[in-house]
């Protein structure tokens, strides 16, 4: 059998969270119907307004096409990550974890520090999300998938920010990450829909909240003093520094 060369994690990560839910919904009422598996692409009819014959490739959940008014448009529609999510999932009962989706950063509420093993687990996570924001210098015509690409990197860093422990050790790991991102925009990253820039900014909050559950943390804001950051978002940590 011709298993998806792609997950529901990879679905969660590169979709906006209206249209998995609007998708998630035609799954779970069973308007995807006359499935197929060629090999190739997974084929399906799905109900929406009207029955849409819907083609989703095996390699990429968001190529293929449907006939609704924006896969006519070259748009990935609702019924295209429907049929992405049968073909991960079988038609099986969605599981309540597997629902979740992540698209902005959370403080987890947990005061902690992670071990050597995890600590290197979440090294290896920010870095395979990281490739995601990448440099461009392509034609206009593939600006809308950079952009898709850089909205899976946001997600997935919003993802493992969201699972960490608040400590010294979670915020200098932090910080790192929006040093490398700072970096990368102001080495050609196009952020000009500000998919970067705001997870900064949401990070950034996140931060800020770290020294409610241990002064301390304040300490890790140190290494910010005297940069100078492509949209100024160092300036409230800093400025804890000088009012503690």
């Amino acid at each position: 059998m011709n298993l998806p060369l792609f997950n529901l994690d990879k679905i969660k990560f590169g979709v906006d969270e209206r249209t998995f839910q609007k998708a998630l919904a035609l799954y779970e009422i069973g308007r995807v119907t006359n499935f197929g598996n060629n090999g190739f692409s997974f084929t399906a009819d799905v109900l929406g307004s009207r029955p849409y014959k819907v083609v989703v490739l095996r390699k990429k959940f968001n190529e293929g096409n449907c006939e609704c008014y924006l896969g006519q448009n070259e748009t990935l529609c609702k019924h295209m990550v429907a049929v992405a999510i049968y073909a991960v999932l079988g038609g099986r009962e969605i599981k309540e974890e597997e629902r979740k989706q992540v698209t902005k950063p959370e403080v987890s509420g947990v005061v902690g520090e992670l071990n050597t093993e995890e600590l290197k687990k979440v090294k290896e996570e920010i870095i395979y999300a990281l490739k995601f924001i990448k440099y461009y210098s392509g034609p206009s015509k593939t600006w809308f998938a950079y952009q898709d690409s850089l909205w899976e990197g946001k997600n997935r860093l919003s993802s493992i920010i969201s699972k960490l422990p608040i400590s010294k050790q979670t915020a200098d790991l932090i910080i790192g990450v929006l040093l490398r991102l700072d970096k990368k925009i102001q080495n050609g990253v196009d952020d000009s829909d500000g998919t970067v820039g705001g997870f900064i900014e949401e990070t950034v909050d996140i931060l800020k909240d770290f020294p409610k559950y241990d002064a301390k943390i304040i300490e890790s804001f140190k290494k910010l003093a005297g940069i100078s950051s492509c949209f100024g978002w160092e300036e409230s940590l800093v400025k804890m520094i000088t009012e503690n």
